[in-house]
């Protein structure tokens, strides 16, 4: 038997038999090692660890906490469930089953939906097949050999699925036990690597998500290769539902979405309106210190400038139908790009104003279907923070490294600590020359690396029309949330023929670059909602103060003390309600407003007021003066 030469990622190789598996070979470096690999890249392809090794390759073993790994995994107890689900309900149908962003789901056709105890039965029964260490096998078809198999039992998506692959295309089943299903793959080893898994719950959902066809019923779950690893998970999973920005904002009073208004249209009730003017407000002001020029623009634009754009030929599908105005085309908005650059060139630019800086809170309009729609995450109509910087190509790293410094200063004022940089490369499908994105993206990486910010690369991650910087956060519980966005671009300024004139007399194409820094306001809204938990920074609390009389004897102190807050400009509210005091403090806890002011004959005789603190408690007596300096303190330093 012939040797061949594997190479592992630290590019060291050796020599191993022909055949050798990467099981095998994961065994052979040590026993944790072959416990632990989920699969095996080879030749950067994604294979089963069974799979056999006939020539010089490169090997790498892939772990369950590598992003494929997990897909892998929670694919392969998708068909565990579907095995599960057939051996307890024999004449269900299955459709596909694939892995998600946490876990997995299988759609079944069973007429009654399944019930709570359905679930507990479905996952003791997927316990039990864990147990039986059933290996995953694979083999390869024709497209006519498994069409005839699915028929054989009657499983009619299967042969749906199967009569839509292409004539010669590979075809390959995968067993474990009783249940085979159509799949690619690849996937574990054998039942027994899931040691931990939670059905979570049961939806509706039609075949292939067209409304025209069956409903079927949807299973969601999720495993872990330890028992530990899940009870976090489901820790993680309630502390998520508690901070949930659609629970909290309604417990709060800050906003709505109603059909009757229209689905993903935010109403802004007065405490969340308030939130949503401290941001703009602020927002304001940074920008002015920054250079930045604020513009306004209008809702519609006619249909020649959205084609100008591209917007026509690449974004149609989430832009609204036509508006008819004197017998021409108007379109809503999607985005506030093409506005700016009519006041670009509406005068004729020197290269001595270059950069120009344009801002606007603009509000934009895009099409999501209702199943995309998800509180303020996914919504129709948004206003969005957004800029464009309009410079010469030898500005563009300076003006990189400006607006990269200033998203990091207003996500940090904003309270968010943990942030992840990406850089974005040229996708499959981009406008521009290699050479125009190599340069572009080199920009970019300059101002990451002069400024010290750790990035990773987002291989392929870019906009069709040019490289980006992406700053995410990091919760509490280690969830990423897209924020800021600086965004190069090759595409406009040719489109629109933009020019400015160098300092040889002669017209020169600008760079531009995009940038959101909170992006949308209403995802950046619900983002700090959930980030916080609902406790917001005292500086963007919609309400700081509660002033909380005790009885109608202390009501017109209560009163002076809550013109005194309101004169220091500090949000304050006076609670004259004719309830006791303690519902009263339990009404300024619910809503989480920071302090509480409760007043008092004791109060009233001494000149002074007693502070609590939302979820502390008592925090003592002190001056009125005392408080402001205390809360002015707080709110300049945004802590």
């Amino acid at each position: 038997m012939k040797n061949i030469k594997i190479k592992f990622p630290d590019n060291s190789s050796r020599d191993y038999p022909e055949n050798i598996t990467p099981l095998e070979i994961a065994q052979g470096i040590s026993r944790s090692l072959a416990k632990e690999v989920i699969a095996a890249r080879v030749d950067g392809k994604l294979v089963d660890l069974n799979r056999p090794l006939t020539s010089d390759v490169s090997l790498e073993l892939v772990k369950y906490d590598d992003p494929d790994g997990k897909q892998i995994y929670w694919h392969s107890t998708a068909h565990l469930m579907a095995q599960a689900v057939q051996e307890l309900f024999p004449n269900v149908k299955v459709t596909i089953g694939p892995a998600i962003e946490n876990g997995f789901y299988y759609d079944f056709d069973k007429e009654i939906p399944f019930t709570d105890e359905d679930l507990e039965k479905i996952e003791a029964k997927m316990k039990e097949l864990c147990k039986q260490n059933n290996m995953y096998q694979r083999r390869e078809l024709s497209r006519e050999e498994a069409i005839d198999f699915f028929r054989s039992i009657n499983e009619d998506y299967k042969v749906e699925i199967l009569s839509e692959i292409p004539e010669g295309e590979t075809i390959s089943l995968y067993s474990q036990g009783s249940f085979t299903d159509l799949c690619r793959g690849p996937h574990i080893i054998d039942t027994g690597k899931i040691k931990a898994v939670k059905l979570l719950k049961t939806s509706g959902a039609y075949w292939r998500g067209d409304a025209k066809n069956k409903m079927l019923q949807r299973i969601y779950g999720i495993s872990f290769p330890s028992q530990k690893q899940l009870d976090q998970y489901l820790f993680e999973l309630e502390e998520a539902q508690k901070r949930d920005h659609r629970k909290l904002g309604k417990e709060l009073d800050l906003f709505s979405i109603s059909d009757d208004i229209g689905a993903g249209l935010v109403l802004w009730h007065p405490r969340g309106a308030m939130i949503h003017s401290i941001i703009e407000d602020y927002w304001k002001k940074k920008h002015f210190q920054a250079g930045y020029q604020l513009v306004k623009s209008p809702h519609i634009g006619k249909a020649d400038l959205w084609k100008t754009s591209g917007h026509l030929d690449f974004y149609s599908e989430s832009m609204y139908s036509p508006i008819i105005v004197d017998e021409q085309e108007y379109y809503l908005k999607p985005m506030n790009c093409p506005f700016h650059i009519a006041i670009y060139q509406s005068t004729r630019r020197s290269y001595r104003e270059l950069p120009i800086k344009f801002a606007e809170m603009g509000t934009v309009y895009r099409y999501e279907h209702s199943g995309a729609l998800h509180g303020l995450m996914r919504v129709r109509g948004f206003t969005q923070d957004d800029a464009h910087i309009i410079c010469t190509p030898e500005q563009l790293v300076d003006e990189v490294e400006k607006v990269l410094l200033f998203s990091i200063e207003m996500l940090r004022a904003f309270g968010f600590q943990d942030l992840l940089v990406y850089l974005a490369t040229m996708p499959e499908k981009a406008v521009g020359e290699k050479e125009q994105w190599s340069k572009a993206s080199e920009s970019l990486r300059l101002a990451l690396e002069q400024n010290k910010i750790d990035y990773e690369i987002d291989e392929g991650g870019g906009a069709f029309y040019g490289p980006k910087i992406d700053i995410k956060i990091k919760d509490a519980l280690n969830r990423l949330w897209q924020c800021s966005t600086i965004q190069f671009d090759f595409n406009l300024p040719e489109r629109f023929q933009m020019e400015y004139i160098g300092e040889d007399n002669q017209p020169h194409q600008p760079y531009m670059v995009h940038r959101a820094l909170l992006g949308s306001v209403e995802r950046f809204f619900g983002t700090l909602i959930e980030y916080h938990a609902g406790n917001f920074p005292l500086w963007l609390c919609p309400t700081q103060v509660k002033v909380i009389p005790i009885s109608e004897k202390s009501e017109a102190y209560a009163r002076e003390i809550n013109e005194k807050l309101l004169a220091a400009e500090i949000r304050s509210e006076v609670d004259l309600k004719s309830e006791k005091v303690g519902y009263k403090i339990r009404e300024a806890e619910i809503l989480k407003i920071p302090y509480m002011v409760i007043l008092g004959e004791k109060e009233v005789n001494a000149g002074n007021i007693s502070l609590r603190r939302h979820t502390e408690g008592d925090q003592g007596n002190m001056s009125v003066d005392e408080l402001i300096r205390k809360l002015h303190k707080q709110i300049e330093s945004k802590t």
